[in-house]
């Protein structure tokens, strides 16, 4: 709560010396160019909405008992037993911080694994570590139901495979995804077309249906990352005030997952090149970090290349184990400049780091089709 404070107050303090003027309260479109905040009415030129989104919370009977990321550090206590439904970002984040601090987690995952989207060996890699660290990991798994007992633990109904079972937890908390946050805003009466999740739609200068009302970040439903909405603000003021139009590339974006142990991705997935490209060259490497082999921990890193098997560019990298984050941003710099396998093969390796790995991997096999 004080970080966070913190960073409020640097932010009202940038707003204040750039002379921006700041209006609290909800606001609601009247009509293309008029906001209403708190009963007063604001007419501008130019409109832009970066409203954000929100967690989802599924149908489910007694889905109110649960909590989200939203209510996740405000628990009056740490729950002994909690049960974590979804397998994404959040959910994978969150069961390695309550693991962390002692709780027993069981992250129930309805798809076939977890990180729906990223590579499949760094899926299938960071569940392994998972469940090597303890987290119960349950995969094709729906909950259908959370009851109070009179004790106050929460009675949940999982369904694996089609197989019922019952767990009872102190907690529960949704990672099922968000949604944009744009009901009630007045859009629709401006004349703002939405897509089907009620995400804002727009073109590569963050234009909606209403020329002169922008929208950027995860409201928009294209790349859900910070930096990448701040850059989106950036290109729409540039555009706007500056003297060129911008555009923001959303190829190449870098990601990371902060799970334990990390993720680090940039580029194409293996199926996603292998869709994309005739032939495609896959390098991986699994191996314990030399701090590990001292210490005799058990747990592996990977690491692994996509290379378009015709130009030999790189158009992939992906990390999974301590600093993979840290790593994958240099990483991202070379796949976003196009270098190729043979430039990385050329780069003296940093020994012993576990980066070196990245210009060190020699055996190849074709992508999985």
């Amino acid at each position: 709560d004080r970080e966070i404070a913190r960073l409020e107050d640097i932010y009202r303090t940038l707003l204040k010396s750039a002379g921006a003027s700041l209006y609290e309260g909800r606001a609601t479109l009247i009509d293309p160019h008029t906001v209403e905040i708190a009963a007063r009415r604001y007419t501008a030129r130019h409109v832009l909405v970066a409203t954000g989104g929100r967690p989802v919370r599924p149908d489910i009977p007694g889905a109110a008992l649960a909590i989200t990321s939203d209510e996740a550090f405000q628990l009056a206590e740490l729950p002994r037993r909690v049960l974590i439904v979804g397998g994404g970002y959040i959910g994978v984040e969150f069961g390695g911080i309550f693991h962390g601090l002692g709780v027993e987690v069981t992250i129930a995952y309805r798809g076939e694994q977890i990180l729906r989207g990223f590579d499949d060996d760094v899926r299938h890699h960071l569940h392994d570590e998972l469940v090597r660290r303890g987290l119960d990991v349950r995969l094709q798994c729906d909950l259908r139901s959370i009851e109070r007992r009179d004790d106050g633990s929460l009675a949940t109904t999982l369904v694996t495979r089609g197989a019922p079972q019952q767990l009872e937890v102190d907690a529960v908390m949704f990672a099922t995804g968000r949604q944009p946050v744009t009901a009630g805003l007045g859009l629709e009466a401006a004349g703002v077309q939405l897509d089907a999740h009620g995400g804002v739609i727009v073109d590569e200068y963050s234009r909606s249906s209403v020329p002169h009302i922008h929208a950027v970040g995860d409201v928009t439903n294209r790349v859900a990352l910070t930096p990448v909405a701040i850059r989106e603000g950036a290109a729409v003021a540039t555009t706007l005030f500056g003297d060129r139009h911008v555009a923001v590339d959303h190829r190449d974006v870098p990601h990371a997952v902060f799970s334990q142990p990390p993720v680090g991705t940039v580029g194409l997935s293996e199926a996603a090149a292998a869709a994309a490209y005739d032939s495609v060259d896959v390098y991986t490497a699994t191996f314990r970090p030399l701090k590990y082999t001292l210490s005799g921990r058990n747990e592996r890193t990977l690491v692994k290349l996509v290379v378009d098997a015709a130009s030999q560019r790189v158009v992939g990298a992906h990390m999974v184990g301590p600093d993979a984050p840290e790593i994958i941003q240099g990483i991202a710099i070379a796949v976003k400049a196009g270098l190729t396998k043979e430039q990385f093969d050329a780069t003296v390796a940093v020994h012993p780091t576990a980066a070196e790995e990245f210009v060190t991997l020699r055996d190849k096999r074709a992508a999985r089709r």
